[in-house]
C-alpha cells in the first residue's frame, strides 16, 4: 500500500512538471493570440519566436487550443461518482464545536462524523484511505468558538485551510429553521472567477453529488473580497393552476434559511495530503503586503477587458 501510494505521488509530481514547462508556451501563444485578435504590434519578447508560434496557432483546435492540467486530475471524478465525505474535529472538542460538526454533517450530503478520540492526522487518513474515503474535513476551535477548517482531498491532496468567522449556529438564529434536508442541494458559487477561486470552487463542489432537477435546496457560497460567505435556504414553487400553460415566476418563490452561516477566508493552498511533508504551496495568503490583489476574483480591470473582447 505504502509503495504503491509512492509511486502514484511519483507519477502526478512528474506530470505536473510536465505541466509547468508546458504553461509558458501557452502563456506564449495565447499574448501572440490576443495581438493579433486585437490588431497589435506583437510583444518585443515574442519577435524571435512568433513565427514558430504562428504555425502552431494554425494548428489548434477546441481541445487542444487551451492547456490541459494534471493539476485537477484529483477532481476528474466528479460528478460521475458521489464523494464521501469524513468530518471531524480537533482533539478534546468543546460541545458548541460537537454541535457545529453535527450541523455541517447535515450540509453534506451523505457525510459521516467521527470523533476524534485519540487519533493522529497520520493515522485518521490512514484509516479514511483504506475506507475509500474522498475527503476529510477537520475543524479547529479557539476557546469553544469554531475558528479553523481544513479540507483534504484524497488520496494526495489538494488541502485547504480556511479561517472561520461569524458562526451562527441553527438555534442561534432569529427565526425558528425548519426542518433539515438531506437532499443533494443546488449549489450557487459568486465571484470565484481567478485561478485561485476556481480552483477553491472545485475543491468545495467536490464535497456535494450532483443535485436533481427539482430539488428544493441550495446553498450558496458568496465571496467578497476573499471573504466567503456560506448560507443554506430551502425554497418553495408557488402552487398554481394545472395545465401546460402555467409557469411558476421566480420572484415568486419563497426562500426560508435552513442554517448554519457562517464566513471562512483561505489563507492556505497545498498540493498534497495534509500527513505529506515538504508538499508544494500552491497559494498562500500574506496579509502584510503593502498592496494585495484578491486572490478569489479577478480585478474589474480585468473583466471588462474581457467583455470588450467577447
Amino acid at each position: 500500500m505504502l509503495r504503491r501510494n509512492a509511486r502514484l505521488r511519483k507519477e502526478y509530481l512528474y506530470k505536473k512538471a510536465l505541466e509547468d514547462r508546458e504553461a509558458a508556451t501557452f502563456e506564449k501563444k495565447r499574448k501572440l493570440q490576443d495581438a493579433l485578435d486585437k490588431n497589435k504590434p506583437i510583444p518585443t519578447e515574442l519577435r524571435g519566436e512568433d513565427r514558430k508560434l504562428r504555425k502552431t496557432l494554425d494548428l489548434q483546435d477546441e481541445v487542444t487550443k487551451d492547456q490541459r492540467g494534471t493539476i485537477d486530475d484529483e477532481y476528474a471524478y466528479v460528478g460521475v461518482k458521489d464523494p464521501r465525505v469524513l468530518v471531524t474535529t480537533s482533539r478534546d472538542p468543546s460541545s458548541r464545536l460537537q454541535q457545529f460538526l453535527k450541523e455541517l454533517r447535515l450540509v453534506i450530503p451523505g457525510a459521516q462524523r467521527m470523533n476524534r478520540g485519540a487519533y493522529i492526522v497520520k493515522h485518521l487518513l490512514q484509516m479514511a484511505r483504506s475506507h475509500d474515503i474522498s475527503d476529510v474535513i477537520i475543524v479547529h476551535e479557539h476557546r469553544g468558538e469554531p475558528d479553523g477548517l481544513v479540507v483534504c482531498h484524497l488520496p494526495f491532496g489538494p488541502t485547504a485551510y480556511f479561517g472561520l468567522s461569524n458562526v451562527v449556529l441553527r438555534h442561534d438564529l432569529a427565526e425558528k429553521p425548519p426542518t433539515v434536508s438531506e437532499a443533494n442541494p443546488h449549489l450557487i458559487f459568486h465571484g470565484f472567477t481567478a485561478k485561485v477561486g476556481r480552483r477553491v470552487k472545485t475543491i468545495l463542489q467536490a464535497l456535494f453529488p450532483p443535485a436533481k432537477q427539482m430539488g428544493e435546496r441550495v446553498m450558496t457560497f458568496a465571496n467578497n473580497h476573499d471573504t466567503i460567505h456560506f448560507r443554506q435556504h430551502i425554497f418553495k414553487r408557488p402552487k398554481g393552476p394545472g395545465g401546460d400553460d402555467h409557469k411558476n415566476k421566480a420572484g415568486e418563490v419563497e426562500l426560508t434559511e435552513c442554517g448554519p452561516r457562517f464566513v471562512m477566508r483561505l489563507f492556505r493552498l497545498e498540493l498534497g495530503a495534509i500527513d505529506m511533508k515538504d508538499v508544494e504551496v500552491e497559494w498562500v495568503l500574506r496579509p502584510y503586503f503593502n498592496r494585495q490583489r484578491e486572490a478569489l476574483a479577478e480585478p474589474e480591470e480585468e473583466k471588462k477587458d474581457e467583455n470588450e473582447m467577447r
